[in-house]
C-alpha cells in the first residue's frame, strides 16, 4: 500500500556522530539512510520498524530502512540531511537561496524486495549521469 505523508529533513544526532566518521564510513551511511516514521503510518503500509520502504516525491525516489517513532506524528516522515534525503529534495529555491527541506509531499511504500543502496552506489546511480 501506498501513503502520503509530508517529508521533512534535518539534523540529527545519530547523523552528527556518523559525520565524524566520515561520509563514506558504514556508520554515516546507517545515520543517513533511514526514515522515522510513526507506527500507525508503518502499520498502514503493511511494514515493520527495520524493513525498507521507498520514499517518492516530485524530484526522486530512495529505498531506506524504515525506524518506527512515538515522536513522528501520522502523516509526517523524518530523513536526516543526507545523499537519501538529497535525492528526494528539490533544488528550487523559490528566490530565498535555500531549497525546500520541510514539508515536501511524499508517498512511501513497503519495498521489501528492495535494499538500500550503499552511497557510493547511490552516488554512481544518481549522480554520474
Amino acid at each position: 500500500m501506498t501513503l502520503k505523508v509530508l517529508l521533512i529533513t534535518g539534523r540529527s544526532l545519530r547523523q552528527g556522530v556518523g559525520k565524524e566518521f566520515g561520509k563514506s564510513d558504514e556508520k554515516y551511511m546507517e545515520s543517513v539512510s533511514l526514515c522515522e516514521i510513526s507506527p500507525k503510518d508503518l502499520e498502514a503500509i503493511g511494514a515493520k520498524s527495520g524493513s525498507n520502504i521507498r520514499i517518492k516525491t516530485q524530484h526522486g525516489s530512495v529505498v531506506v530502512k524504515a525506524v518506527s517513532s512515538e515522536s513522528i506524528k501520522p502523516g509526517m516522515i523524518f530523513i536526516p540531511y543526507g545523499p537519501y534525503a538529497n535525492i528526494l529534495l528539490g533544488g528550487d529555491t523559490n528566490s530565498s537561496g535555500m531549497p525546500t527541506f520541510k514539508g515536501v509531499y511524499a508517498e512511501i511504500e513497503p519495498a521489501i524486495e528492495e535494499r538500500v543502496l550503499t552511497i557510493k552506489e547511490l552516488v554512481e546511480q544518481y549522480y554520474s549521469r
